[in-house]
C-alpha cells in the first residue's frame, strides 16, 4: 500500500508538469529558455522566433527545439512565456489566450492600455490564467522587505542604468521605470490622484532620463527617476513610513530597515534616543532581516506554474500589469504638458 501511494504521489508530479513553448529567442528569451529547461515544474517544448538565422543558431547551440511555426508550438503547449519586443506581446498574447493556452508575458504588458485591456477580458472570457514579468517583485531584497513595508508616505526611487540598444524601441518610462511603477503599487493601498512628470531624449527618439511624482489619494507621495544613459548601474527605492525607513538595493541585493519605538524610560549606555520639539522621546534600533539567495526569473516562472496547478492568482496578474501600464503611459502623457 505505501509502494503504491508513493508511486501515485510521484505519477501526479509527472502529470503537473506543464509544456511550455517560449516566444522570442532575443537575450532574455534565451535565459527563459535556459531556465525553463532545468525547471522541475516544466517540460521545454520548443521555441519559435521569426528570425531563422537566430533561432537555427540558437536550437543547434543549446539543443531547443526550433518550431518553424508560432501556431504549431502554441497548440503543442499548456503554457506559453512570450519573450518578445512589447510591440509584438499583444498578438502573441492574443492567439494564445484564443487558443486555450496560460500566458507568461515580459513587461511591460502590451505596447497600449487597449491592448493590454483587450487581453484581460478575453483571458477571462476563455478561463486562462496569466502573469506579467515584473521579476522585481521576486528580487530577494524586496523578498525580505515587502511585509514590513505598511502605509509608506513617502517613496524615492532610482533606476540608473548604462546605455544600451536593448529596450530602446520604447521610452525609458516602460523599459525601466514600470519596474519601480509595479512595487509601488503593489506596497501602496490607495489610488493615483495626480502624476507630474518630465522627461528628455538624449541618444533615442524617446525619453531616455525620466522623473515622475506620483501624488496618491490617501497623500503618499511617490518620486521616480529612471535614466537609460548613465555613467552607473543603481536600482534603489526607499520607504518612509510612521516610525520606519527602509531601503532596498535591486542591483546589490541589500536592505536597511531603520525603525522607532518609545524610548525606554531608563535607556541604555548604548541606545540612540532622539527627542523632538514636543519633548517626546523615541529610540532608533536596525533589524536586519534575512536575505534568502534567489533567481528571481526562474521564481516568478515557477510560482506561474504553482499558481496554474494549484488554480491560485498569479502573483503579478494581468490586471496589475495593466495597472502598472496605465501608470506609466499617464507618465509618458506628462511628458507633453
Amino acid at each position: 500500500m505505501r509502494q503504491s501511494a508513493i508511486i501515485s504521489v510521484f505519477l501526479t508530479k509527472l502529470d503537473t508538469m506543464l509544456k511550455v513553448g517560449v516566444l522570442g529567442a532575443g537575450h532574455l528569451g534565451k535565459i527563459h529558455l535556459r531556465l525553463l529547461n532545468q525547471s522541475e515544474k516544466y517540460e521545454l517544448v520548443g521555441f519559435y522566433d521569426p528570425d531563422e538565422i537566430n533561432a537555427k543558431k540558437v536550437a543547434a547551440e543549446f539543443g531547443y527545439t526550433y518550431f518553424e511555426n508560432i501556431n504549431t508550438l502554441i497548440d503543442a503547449v499548456d503554457v506559453v512565456d512570450i519573450v518578445t519586443p512589447t510591440l509584438s506581446h499583444y498578438e502573441c498574447a492574443k492567439k494564445s489566450i484564443l487558443n486555450g493556452k496560460h500566458i507568461f508575458i515580459e513587461k511591460p504588458i502590451t505596447n497600449t492600455l487597449e491592448e493590454a485591456e483587450e487581453l484581460l477580458d478575453l483571458s477571462k472570457k476563455h478561463g486562462v490564467k496569466g502573469q506579467v514579468g515584473h521579476v522585481e517583485r521576486f528580487n530577494p531584497a524586496f523578498l525580505a522587505v515587502k511585509d514590513k513595508i505598511e502605509n509608506p508616505m513617502f517613496i524615492e526611487t532610482h533606476r540608473l542604468a548604462e546605455f544600451n540598444p536593448r529596450g530602446t524601441d520604447v521610452p525609458v518610462v516602460l523599459d525601466l521605470m514600470i519596474h519601480d511603477i509595479d512595487v509601488i503599487l503593489s506596497v501602496v493601498p490607495s489610488e493615483v490622484k495626480q502624476i507630474n512628470a518630465s522627461g528628455v531624449s538624449v541618444i533615442s527618439n524617446s525619453p531616455d532620463i525620466a522623473n515622475a511624482r506620483i501624488e496618491f489619494e490617501n497623500g503618499c507621495v511617490a518620486n521616480l527617476t529612471s535614466s537609460r544613459i548613465s555613467l552607473k548601474n543603481m536600482r534603489k527605492s526607499r520607504f518612509f513610513q510612521k516610525d520606519a525607513y527602509i531601503s532596498v538595493d535591486f542591483l546589490e541585493k541589500k536592505v536597511e530597515v531603520v525603525k522607532m519605538k518609545d524610548a525606554p524610560e531608563k535607556p541604555g549606555d548604548f541606545d540612540m534616543i532622539l527627542q523632538n520639539a514636543e519633548g517626546v522621546k523615541k529610540q532608533i534600533y536596525f533589524e536586519n532581516p534575512e536575505i534568502d539567495v534567489n533567481n528571481a526569473i526562474l521564481d516568478e516562472l515557477e510560482t506561474f506554474a504553482d499558481a496554474i496547478n494549484n488554480d491560485r492568482t498569479p502573483v503579478v496578474t494581468l490586471q496589475q500589469g495593466t495597472n502598472a501600464l496605465r501608470v506609466a503611459l499617464q507618465i509618458i502623457e506628462s511628458f507633453k504638458k
